[in-house]
């Protein structure tokens, strides 16, 4: 476990978050349950900020709101001054229900409809990442009815193949995102968005992948965007502005990954800026007005999820299946790409592993798994389990898959907790039938 200020197991073994014990919030909430530490996601965001304005000076952090979206998290990162990455109406939507800047959003998608691209222009989306040539001619029909201009970012595939699960690697010439640089896709892109009327071609957007420790992979990455930045410019007789180099900062999970503290993530973008600022001299180009787009590491370790135990089944001689009252509905990355989590007996936590289970979840299928090879010590039907890192990427892709309940979101800060998103009941679950 990744222990913090605002993470740490009490003398008694009983696990405690933003300085509330699990017990008292599984009372108050019950379970499953999303926690997140307030305090953590905040802090995390201040270093970002501080971090590009100290090594770079002329930028801004836009949160991936993919890995957690509520309206909460848009007010907190819009305390904190960062913009949105935003990825379908959903979210733009929901960014604007908080009271969310729409001047301050990068609007993302490799399918974005045209439906989806006028409610952008229509709402004052600051830009739109092009990510089809379709959905140029889409978006200048747009604005040409609506008699304004948008602001566009073309999204190149650099070729950068970053250390990190294939699923999650989106800078390969082969992939759904974005337009090549290596096969002249990107040129292709390029050379219409300059011709065409309504739209503002600002600059470049890429992102190599998600969960990457290493910085190499990421220095690479501004190498090779800000040759083409000065090639397009170059070739295209224009001025680009924009420098967006996505996210991907990998977080602890288990073991076999870093145990970053701030000061760790500090680096990520110094190592960026530093890399940049020599480029931009190298190489003669206007310095870029830079964007990142770090998620999972603003909310993934800020979040975890508690769980009760249910049956326990030992089969001899082969497992120990100890079931939760949660599954595949709140956390489908282990049936996704089995994902690896740390597992904490949450009232126990000193006491020595004993036992080894397999976690699963109360889905009707055989997949329906949350960890395994977990060694925890003996564990018994009530008992409150704790599954750490769950920050990101869980909410945002839970479901009600066999009629489960989605479960509440609490924040908790400085010995405190509040629901920023409610418990469903039945009427939800039955709320569009018809």
């Amino acid at each position: 476990m990744n222990t913090r200020d605002t993470l740490s197991v009490t003398n008694n073994g009983t696990l405690q978050i933003g300085g509330v014990n699990v017990k008292d919030l599984t009372s108050l909430y019950g379970t499953p349950l999303y926690v997140y530490d307030k305090s953590y996601i905040k802090n995390i965001c201040e270093i970002f900020t501080e971090s590009l304005n100290k090594y770079y000076g002329f930028g801004k952090i836009f949160y991936a709101s993919k890995a957690f979206s509520c309206k909460e998290i848009y007010r907190i990162i819009k305390d904190k001054g960062l913009g949105a990455d935003v990825v379908s109406t959903g979210e733009i939507f929901t960014a604007l229900s908080s009271g969310f800047n729409a001047e301050n959003m990068c609007f993302h998608g490799n399918n974005k409809s045209k439906v989806d691209l006028e409610f952008a222009v229509k709402n004052g989306v600051g830009y739109i990442v092009i990510d089809a040539i379709s959905e140029i001619e889409d978006i200048d029909f747009i604005c040409k009815g609506l008699n304004t201009r948008q602001k566009v970012l073309l999204r190149v595939n650099p070729g950068v193949e970053a250390h990190t699960h294939h699923y999650i690697q989106t800078a390969k010439p082969d992939s759904k995102f974005g337009f090549s640089i290596e096969t002249g896709d990107a040129d292709i892109a390029a050379n219409k968005l300059v011709n065409t009327e309504n739209l503002d071609f600002c600059g470049l957007h890429c992102h190599i992948g998600s969960q990457i420790f290493e910085k190499t992979s990421f220095e690479i990455a501004v190498d090779k965007m800000t040759d083409y930045y000065k090639k397009v410019c170059e070739s295209f007789g224009i001025k680009l502005s924009v420098l967006n180099l996505g996210g991907g900062f990998g977080i602890y999970y288990t073991d076999q990954d870093p145990k970053f503290r701030y000061e760790d993530y500090a680096d990520y973008i110094k190592s960026i800026c530093e890399k940049l600022n020599e480029c931009v001299e190298k190489k003669g180009i206007n310095k870029p007005f830079l964007i990142l787009e770090p998620g999972r590491s603003i909310v993934g370790e800020a979040g975890i999820t508690l769980y009760t135990v249910g049956r326990i089944k030992k089969i001899s001689g082969l497992k120990n299946y100890l079931s939760i009252d949660g599954g595949m509905f709140e956390n489908p990355r282990f049936a996704l790409y089995q994902a690896k989590y740390t597992v904490v007996a949450a009232e126990k936590a000193n006491e020595k592993p004993n036992t080894v289970y397999t976690i699963a979840g109360k889905c009707c299928e055989s997949g329906d798994i949350i960890a395994e090879n977990v060694n925890l010590p003996e564990m018994k039907e009530g008992e409150i389990l704790a599954v750490m890192s769950t920050g990101a990427y869980n909410y945002s892709m839970a479901s009600n898959y066999n009629r489960n309940f989605i479960p509440p979101v609490v924040m908790v800060e400085n010995g405190k907790s509040y629901l920023c998103v409610k418990k469903q009941d039945y009427n939800d679950i039955v709320r569009n039938d018809l």
